[in-house]
């Protein structure tokens, strides 16, 4: 969860390293720090907060070097302060590392490290990283590594540098990302992409237990056996400026503006002639008739896509599908088998539980495909098979416009099963297709019409409590628009199904309670106009979303968002837009930090 840079070359490494910090604040942290080799001592300058605190400090400093280190810090192991804070030194001051993951077995490392004499400055799990490198450097840095990693347990990502290797970059992960970028006469290594983009499109990725030696003109790659291997080249597509706010004020408003194009640049490359097409995947009719259940995997946001899915899939495939929650996944006993096609859903195609989820499956025999962001990534490497988003870079840490092209390829992977299994006509299938390619032209006319929902969200925008309602996938999608409320706002809000309202949920409506009633299902509209008279009698304010041919909502609501009409499955995609928009607003009238919000992390890389 916390960002990493490291630089060496012929340039200065402090600004190199305060941009690819910038870059990747993002991700969310309560620290940042850098540490930079001067040709005589490793200097480390931290800071508590946010960026501009380190950027404050550094320009009273004269911080000189060609080889360093930087860190974003989102605190697991002791609470945010300086002294927690990443670089972290060793005793000797010969070595610094900076840290992304957890150190299982730290306190026994910590507890046998202070036997030996060795005192401890920092409450961090990371820093018996530090100090272990330190206790048993012989001289050569590689071997070193090598003797840490085999006594530490858990996930890293480490960034290292030490006195005595004054032009040597080392880089090591397990279980959480690392890469590798290749320059002219400077090299780097980096969490995401992001960080180093503006200076080099080419990046390695790091494999678990693959050790990166990294000089400014030369980068050599080991396993953990001291076997020297080879590594192949990414070259990334996008340009610096999609990492760029392009005249937006936040990033999410940037982000939810590019949906249609996301989506299309998803949608468009597997579609060819009319029918639906997915590169290096194979599903027979045989293959998916022999699976008995279907198994969705994610955390967060990507769970409530996985939700939406289950409706679809059951609905079109008559299957039995399960949705999980990734975290509690391993610990249930979960009962799959060869038959079971284990779905994974990851943005950044790294995150822990979801990772670790997909290897019980697939240790108890599941197939595993996953839909992911980012090529190369650890989910997508221990999946049989992998559905790629094309949704570029998202900076902001409440999702747009991923979870939008996650619903584009599970709206894909439907049709395309339906079809191997004979479940949809010649009819319905070319109906599916040309609603799929309409879908981002539908929520250019959503955006278009932002003004209203930026109107009801100044009205709104002083709630304590909001209560989103739905049936079927409307209320798949209201957990999306509940969890985006809550995530950037700091509004308490809940989502429920529209029928459990008098199981006890109704008790929390009373006069002014906002609720939001999602009523796009046509064969649930009925039932949703009762539910919001309920609401209503109790003294709620009704804020109803549905489709363009259901007007007469409005006799029963207070406020209405309407979105265009379009195929059943598909109007997730459309009906989440005026809720991502509508968070968004309100978080933006209660001058909140839309694009960071407290205690939030973009990529979870910890259990």
């Amino acid at each position: 969860m916390c960002g990493i840079i490291g630089y060496v070359g012929y340039d200065q490494a402090t600004p190199l390293l305060l941009d690819g910090l910038k870059k990747l604040e993002y991700r969310g942290y309560d620290s940042a720090g850098i540490a930079v080799y001067d040709g005589n001592l490793i200097k480390i300058v931290k800071a508590k907060g946010r960026l501009k605190s380190l950027c404050d400090k550094l320009s009273a400093i004269s911080l000189e070097g060609h080889l360093g280190i930087g860190h974003t810090r989102w605190a697991t192991h002791g609470k945010p302060s300086e002294k927690n804070s990443h670089p972290i030194a060793s005793a000797s001051k010969n070595f610094a590392v900076v840290h992304n993951g957890i150190i299982e077995n730290y306190l026994c490392l910590k507890e046998n490290l202070i036997k030996k004499g060795i005192n401890f400055e920092s409450e961090t799990d990371s820093e018996v990283v530090a100090q272990l490198l330190d206790l048993y450097y012989d001289g050569d840095v590689l071997n070193t590594v090598i003797k840490v990693i085999n006594i530490i347990e858990g996930s890293y990502a480490l960034g290292i540098i030490c006195k005595n290797e004054p032009e040597t970059l080392v880089a090591v992960k397990k279980s959480s990302p690392l890469i590798v970028g290749v320059g002219k006469n400077e090299n780097f290594i980096a969490s995401d992409a992001t960080a180093i983009v503006s200076r080099t499109k080419n990046i390695i990725r790091l494999k678990d237990e693959e050790i990166a030696i990294v000089n400014k003109d030369n980068i050599k790659f080991y396993d953990k056996n001291k076997n020297l291997i080879s590594k192949d080249v990414f070259h990334i597509d996008w340009d610096v400026s999609v990492a760029e706010k392009s005249g937006y004020e936040h990033f999410m408003l940037k982000e939810i503006m590019e949906q249609p194009k996301a989506i299309m640049d998803t949608i468009k490359p597997r579609i060819k002639d009319g029918k639906i097409f997915f590169d290096g995947i194979s599903l027979s009719k045989e293959k998916l008739g022999n699976i008995n259940k279907i198994c969705i995997l994610a955390c967060g946001s990507a769970y409530h896509v996985g939700y939406v899915a289950k409706y679809i899939f059951e609905k079109m495939l008559r299957k039995t599908v399960e949705i999980d929650v990734a975290s509690e996944f391993r610990y249930m006993n979960p009962i799959v088998d060869k038959n079971t096609m284990v779905i994974a859903i990851s943005q950044s195609g790294e995150t822990a539980d979801t990772l670790a989820a997909i290897r019980e499956a697939k240790k108890l025999g599941a197939q595993a495909l996953s839909i992911v962001n980012v090529v190369g990534s650890s989910i997508a490497n221990e999946s049989d098979s992998v559905i790629y988003t094309w949704a570029g870079p998202e900076i902001a840490v409440a999702t747009t416009k991923a979870y939008s092209t996650q619903l584009s390829v599970i709206y894909m992977l439907a049709i395309y099963m339906a079809d191997k299994l004979s479940k949809v006509s010649y009819e319905q299938y070319n109906s599916y297709i040309k609603d799929l390619m309409k879908i981002p032209s539908e929520i250019e006319k959503i955006l278009s019409g932002h003004n209203l929902i930026k109107t009801l969200a100044k009205k709104f925008y002083n709630c304590k409590n909001v209560f989103f309602i739905g049936r079927n996938t409307d209320y798949a999608v209201s957990l999306e628009g509940s969890l985006k409320l809550k995530e950037i706002s700091y509004i308490h809000s809940e989502a429920y199904p529209a029928g459990e309202l008098k199981h006890g949920t109704i008790s929390l409506i009373e006069d002014g309670t906002l609720v939001v009633a999602l009523a796009t299902n046509d064969l649930l509209y009925e039932k949703m106009i009762s539910n919001i008279k309920e609401v209503k009698a109790r003294g709620a304010t009704v804020l109803t979303l549905t489709s363009q041919k259901h007007k007469d909502i409005e006799s029963v609501s207070d406020f209405n968002i309407y979105v265009p009409d379009i195929s059943d499955i598909m109007v997730p995609s459309l009906s989440v837009v005026p809720l991502q928009l509508f968070s968004y607003y309100i978080a933006y009238f209660k001058n909140c930090d839309i694009d960071k919000p407290r205690n939030l992390a973009k990529s979870v890389t910890v259990e």
